[in-house]
This record gives C-alpha cells, structure tokens and sequence, in this order.
C-alpha cells in the first residue's frame, strides 16, 4: 500500500526555510572543512528521536522585517555530533554529552542566525534574530513544522526538527499580498487611495492561519531554591486576585481579557475587554 505524501510546506515559509538550509550548510563546511549538504524536508527523518529529557531546545525570535518565533529541538546525538564538530573535537557517538557540547550548539546557532539575518535582507529588510536556549518545549502550537537533515541519511546524519509560530508564518505570507491595482479616472489617471483601504485580498489570504492562543491567570516570580524545592501538594500564589480579570495571551501578546467560564467541561472565556491588535505590516494601509 502507497504511502501517502507528506504534505508540502507553504510556499513563503518554505522559501525563508531554505535560506536557514543553505547558511546552515555554508557554515558547517567550513567548520567541518568538508562539504555538508542540509535539506529541509517537510517530513521527520527516520532517525530523528521523540522528544525527550535529553533534547536541546531552542527559542530564535525574530523582530524588525519579520516578527515571530521559530523553536528548534535537537536530539541528543545531533547536539552531540554539531559540538564536537564546532569544538574541533574527535567525533564519537560514545563520547558523554556534556554542558559544553549544548553551548557550542547554541554558538552555532546564533553565528548561523546572524547571516541568514543578512541573507534575508534583500527580502525582509532589517531583521535581527535572538537565539536562546529554552527549558522546555514552546508553549505555542507550530504552524508550521519542518525538519532540517544535516549530512548523509542514516545513523550517521544529523537532524533537528524546527516549527514556526503563527506569527511569523502570517507575516511571511503577508510579504507575498501584492498591492490592488490603483483605480482610474475618466481622465485615465490615479484615483487618490479611500484612507485606511486594505488591499484586495490581503486580509483575505490571512484568515485561515490558525493562532494559538493562551490564557494567563496570573504570574509570580520565584528564586530558583523555590523552584527546586516544589512538590506535589505545594501551593504558588500568584499576583491576580480571583475576581479580576484573566489575560488571553496571541504569541505572548495580550490581546483581551475576561471572565473565565466553563464550557462542557473545558475551560473558557467570556470577553469583557479586547485589546487592538496590530496586523502583519502589508495587510493594510497606514
């Protein structure tokens, strides 16, 4: 029985993937000082391991031409395999994984971002990308997940899976809405533009990504001894009282608050207080 095909990357995001695919392999080349291919695939690679423990994740935010996030997760023979390359280092699988090899990985990682910052500026215009190391796994959903395959297949190749935020998937296809033809007088010149017109279609192309969206009961700021000393039946008092209101959170970004009510059993929402939210620049006029 055929397998069915992966489904393809969109067409925008895939073409900012395939610049962080080509940097990625310019610069293991010439850490490595052999050529090394990187393919961004929009399937998993067959040796790339489920989540766990011991995976390296990555937070790369991005601001300025393009705003959004894109969070990396790196098993750990990948982590492994890129320090020891990035550390000149023997290549061994037996060798122990080690804190230095995860710093070495972030390093690479950020002089790999800084150039797929200038390569992408003919593109996006000025963009700067942060590149942090991060505890656990984002707390929003990818819109769009791909895997990068470093080197030959198998065993002995290397592989991360990367997944792009609903933010920074809706501003790389708003930088593809091409601007509504201007309409003509009689006179056959420019009609001046109705203040504040989208254009055709732009909003359109835009309303069908799906965001993940959090909500926020409240926060509190703790010493790590506090942290390391949780346990099951320890109670954290936060910084909202009960009768205030609760924040619904788009990528971080509060964008309104309400009332919690219960849905079928579920947790919800009733919104007493929508905050503007700013759209991807191109979608509409300023």
């Amino acid at each position: 029985m055929t397998e069915p095909a992966a489904p393809a990357l969109s067409p925008q995001p895939a073409d900012y993937i395939a610049i962080w695919a080509e940097t990625f392999a310019q610069v293991i080349t010439q850490v490595a000082g052999a050529a090394v291919a990187c393919v961004a695939r929009p399937e998993a690679a067959a040796e790339l391991a489920p989540a766990g423990a011991e995976h390296l994740w990555v937070l790369v935010t991005s601001s300025g031409g393009l705003r959004g996030e894109m969070g990396l997760r790196v098993p750990p023979a990948t982590v492994l395999h890129l320090g020891q390359v990035f550390m000149s280092d023997p290549v061994s699988a037996e060798a122990p994984l080690t804190a230095d090899h995860r710093e070495a990985v972030i390093e690479l990682l950020r002089q790999i971002a800084g150039l797929v910052s200038s390569a992408a500026k003919a593109r996006w215009g000025e963009i700067q990308l942060r590149v942090e190391m991060s505890p656990a796994a984002p707390s929003w959903p990818p819109a769009e997940t791909f895997w990068l395959q470093i080197g030959e297949e198998g065993p002995a190749g290397m592989a991360l899976e990367a997944g792009l935020s609903a933010a920074l998937v809706a501003e790389l296809r708003a930088e593809k809405v091409e601007a509504a033809t201007p309409e003509t007088d009689s006179s056959g010149e420019a009609a001046p533009p109705t203040d504040f017109a989208a254009p055709v279609g732009s909003m359109d192309r835009l309303m069908d990504v799906q965001l993940g969206v959090t909500m926020r009961f409240g926060a509190r700021r703790l010493r790590l001894r506090d942290v390391l000393d949780l346990s099951p039946g320890a109670v954290v008092e936060l910084d909202r009282r009960v009768q205030e209101p609760v924040d619904l959170l788009l990528d971080g970004r509060l964008v309104a608050r309400g009332e919690v009510v219960v849905i079928d059993g579920n947790y919800g929402l009733r919104v007493t207080d929508a905050s503007p939210l700013t759209l991807p620049s191109g979608t509409r006029d300023e």
